[in-house]
């Protein structure tokens, strides 16, 4: 059963019960425990209520508690799977319904779903909703439809609405919505109810070694050098959020590609290089507070030795910092210990420095906040001891899934197995004399010069985890694989088997590591997990009496607080493990103080924002719901026709149903244009009974150009209307260019996409090209080449397959086949092919013309020459020369 709600949840609900609005959360204070008992309140068969924004493991989350509580009408999900014709049956029934936004727009559009018996629409991850996104088109049109249902919408990311102009006003137009709930944790109502019932917390400071500050202190270095030269290289870009503290917060590269993307495609190798390079030394930072030594040195030396990463590098490589960061690191590993050899001089033994490789020795230095969980566990095993309860159970929180499996391997093998084994299957795998015994699989052996044997005599390994193999999961500013060799640093964690079994527990999570049953002790990543509330699970299925913050995590923290705050009098304590005066510390202090500076910047604009009274759209005086049915370019027409004036007929547009994945289609509505959603095999728009369109961005122009598909498409539209258009869309934000300048030929090349796209347009002559800046450029172009044309049909647009006749002009005279070749002879265009069908019933009659006939019916003696010679000049054949033997 779940735990009710408490009392700033409940103050939370009942304001937000009242008024429709939008509610705004600190990260992890509980926002799906509130839109939880929205959905418990409305899952009943005489309320119809959507909700948006959510994806398919939420769902089933959902689902799965609302059936835990009793709840009899369940959820349903309406998914492509659900015949249209069944739909109606299914809104009918009432309750609450995941409806994706594709097929949400397509019923609204089509009247299939009965918008006036909507309850109301619960919208999730509100900090998305834009003008141009598919779920604010699909609140316009629920607005249009229905003037009594609510509109309730949450999200957890204040810091969302930082950038931007009036953002959050922005969003609360899109929303339809004209009250703001603000619930930061420093909120009274949140502080009064947390610390009634705070959990013990216990902080370790973990002191970092000499070397890994050492560590520290030169990448920090080697960033700041790398962001003067980017300041340098980019004077437009703002300093203050290119400084190092922003640097190391996990928003940095989001901030980077607002500055850079828009002019991406202009600036130099030097630029794009620093910014990859800022993106690796971040990931050495990760790896430097997260992994062991060997992992770090690992990564550090396929840098160095990769020639991709080498050639794109910037120069950080030659700094003196960095050769300072590279000794150290190896320090960590091993030192080198030069071999001595005797020689006799005069009779008397003289060591004398060898001239061959020198020896390594091993260092191996541990990682600090291993010994730190281990006095944790053991401070944990000693109150379990002296307890007269049932001992108290465990849950370690690492990071990810390679920091959890090599805690697991530290736990039952210790530090020296761990890292000697890592050691074995990456540097040391190459050496000729290694320092230690290691077998021939990269196995360090028992002291004994044992190993235990499976029955076919290898080694045993037990798997990492106790329900899947253990990968490497991505890390934030990481890429997965990033030392281009991820199994030999211990991706992929193979852990020899001792006498006890595997841990099998019963959780339903699949992401968690087992590893003692009695008292029970597990440990589960932060992040990376299939299921994002895989952690949540676990956290209520254990119910833990102890809990070890190996790394911390934000939004898990205040979990935590929920968690202690709804299970009053049952004890809690919280190990929280950090390096002290590390960058992981100032990883986490900036974004509290980030979320906090958010908050502050959302009060003060809603203390000064001016909301008009008309904003839920419950009046037909919104403008934001009113749709203009003129043209952009026209004028007002003020004409009377018997003093009343003249009803004008909406505008259609026949669209395919695989386009509203875009935004084209909602900002046609926007402008007045009726959309009528069909399933097209040609075309993507169909504007008038002759127009058809077919849109591409720049990426798919390219790409379609390459496979041939564009010609397929582009035949199509030509044979079915007598006016095919190509729309290509692009950002004005983003120049582009279809090929380098440098790449530019006076020639026609086969692999060239401009010669690609002219030989497009030779080949069609009919076919027009109209490049648009942006779909709002689009959806006005759209509008005024409707102008005064006939209006389309859908059912014919929809008829018109690969078997479906010509257009109408050549498909009752003329047979395609010899219609389309007569177009591609030459001194054949579309001015005078029509005169040469009046008078050659075949194409063998053109054989019977003379040049001065073809003169007299082309009309040109240039384009009679071409076609004449075309016909009768004989081919010049090279004779092969076989060879003789």
């Amino acid at each position: 059963m779940a735990s009710p709600l408490l009392e700033y949840e409940t103050e939370m609900f009942l304001s937000l019960f009242t008024t429709d609005g939008l509610l705004i959360t600190s990260e992890g204070l509980g926002i799906d425990r509130l839109l939880l008992h929205f959905m418990k309140l409305y899952s009943e068969e005489g309320s119809l209520v959507l909700l948006l924004n959510t994806t398919t493991p939420e769902q089933e989350y959902f689902t799965e508690k609302l059936r835990a509580e009793g709840v009899n009408h369940l959820p349903q999900t309406v998914t492509s799977d659900v015949q249209s014709s069944e739909r109606y049956n299914v809104y009918t029934r009432g309750g609450v319904l995941f409806v994706t936004s594709r097929i949400l727009v397509v019923d609204f559009l089509t009247d299939r779903i009965p918008a006036d018996l909507i309850t109301g629409i619960l919208v999730y991850r509100a900090h998305k909703i834009i003008e141009s996104c598919q779920e604010a088109f699909i609140l316009r049109l629920y607005r249009q439809k229905n003037k009594t249902g609510f509109i309730k919408a949450f999200t957890d990311k204040a810091t969302s609405f930082s950038s931007g102009f009036c953002q959050v006003e922005r969003v609360m137009r899109n929303l339809f919505v004209k009250k703001l709930f603000l619930w930061p944790r420093f909120q009274a109502s949140v502080n009064t109810t947390l610390d009634k019932h705070k959990p013990d917390v216990v902080e370790l400071h973990v002191s970092m070694t000499p070397a890994m500050r050492a560590i520290q202190s030169s990448i920090m270095d080697i960033m700041n050098a790398c962001l003067k030269e980017l300041k340098r290289y980019n004077p437009t870009l703002e300093a203050e959020d290119l400084s190092l503290e922003n640097a190391l917060g996990t928003s940095f590269e989001k901030i980077i590609r607002h500055y850079l993307n828009p002019l991406w495609h202009q600036l130099g190798s030097r630029t794009k290089s620093l910014v990859q390079d800022l993106k690796i030394l971040r990931t050495l930072l990760l790896y430097l507070t997260q992994y062991d030594c060997v992992t770090f040195l690992n990564l550090l030396e396929s840098l160095r030795t990769s020639q991709k990463s080498f050639g794109s590098n910037s120069g950080w490589l030659f700094l003196d910092s960095s050769m300072s960061m590279f000794v150290n690191a190896r320090s960590r590993v091993y030192r080198l210990q030069e071999a001595k050899k005797k020689l006799k001089v005069g009779g008397i033994e003289q060591n004398q420095s060898a001239t061959g490789p020198s020896k390594r020795e091993l260092v191996l230095e541990k990682n600090p906040k291993w010994e730190a969980l281990t006095e944790v566990l053991q401070e944990i095993e000693k109150e379990n001891n002296s307890s007269e309860h049932e001992p108290g159970r465990v849950l370690i929180c690492a990071s990810d899934d390679r920091t959890c499996a090599q805690l697991k391997e530290y736990i039952h093998k210790g530090a020296d197995h761990l890292l000697n084994r890592l050691y074995g299957r990456t540097i040391g795998k190459d050496d000729t004399q290694p320092a230690l015994l290691i077998n021939e699989k990269g196995w360090p052996r028992r002291a004994s010069g044992k190993m235990s044997k499976g029955k076919n005599g290898q080694p045993k390994r037990a798997k990492a985890n106790s329900k899947k193999p253990t990968k490497i999961e991505k890390q934030d500013g990481a890429e997965k694989d990033v030392t281009g060799n991820s199994e030999d640093e211990g991706g992929l964690v193979e852990v020899e088997e001792e006498e006890e079994e595997e841990v099998l527990l019963d959780l339903s999570s699949d992401d968690y590591y087992g590893i003692l049953k009695e008292p029970l002790t597990v440990i589960h990543p932060l992040k990376g997990c299939s299921d994002p509330y895989s952690l949540t699970r676990v956290l209520h299925e254990v119910d833990p009496m102890f809990v070890v913050l190996y790394d911390a995590e934000l939004s898990f923290v205040r979990q935590l607080e929920i968690f202690k705050a709804s299970r009053p009098g049952k004890p809690l304590r919280v190990y929280f493990l950090i390096y002290g005066g590390s960058t992981e510390e100032q990883r986490y202090l900036t974004v509290l103080s980030k979320e906090k500076q958010a908050f502050e910047h959302l009060i003060r604009e809603k203390a000064t924002m001016v909301v008009p009274e008309e904003r839920e759209g419950r009046e037909d005086t919104n403008l934001d719901l009113a749709r203009n049915q003129e043209p952009a370019t026209a004028a007002t027409d003020t004409r009377k026709a018997g003093g009343r004036e003249e009803v004008k007929e909406p505008h259609r547009i026949i669209v395919d149903m695989r386009e509203f994945r875009s935004e084209l289609p909602s900002l046609l509505h926007r402008r007045g244009l009726d959309i009528e959603p069909v399933t097209l095999e040609v075309g993507d728009y169909i504007l008038t009974s002759d127009i058809c369109v077919e849109r591409k961005s720049v990426s798919d122009l390219i790409g379609s150009l390459q496979s041939g598909r564009l010609y397929t498409q582009c035949l199509s539209m030509n044979r079915f209307y007598r006016q095919p258009v190509l729309l290509i869309e692009f950002d004005p934000a983003k120049p582009f260019s279809l090929v380098a300048r440098s790449d530019l030929r006076q020639e026609i090349s086969a692999n060239d996409v401009t010669s690609k796209l002219t030989l497009l347009t030779l080949h069609f002559p009919r076919l027009r090209l109209l490049w648009c800046p942006s779909p709002h450029v689009t959806a006005e172009l759209f509008q005024e080449l409707k102008h005064g044309r006939q209006e389309p049909d859908a059912a014919a647009a929809q008829a018109v397959t690969a078997e479906s006749d010509t257009v109408i002009e050549s498909a009752d005279l003329y047979n395609p086949g010899p219609y389309d070749f007569l177009l591609r002879m030459p001194g054949v265009s579309v001015k005078n092919f029509k005169s040469l069908l009046k008078h050659a019933s075949c194409l063998a009659d053109l054989v019977t013309f003379s040049q001065e006939k073809l003169s007299e019916i082309l009309g040109s003696t240039s384009n009679a020459r071409q076609l004449y010679e075309f016909i009768h000049n004989p081919m010049d054949i090279v004779p092969v020369q076989r060879n003789r033997f």
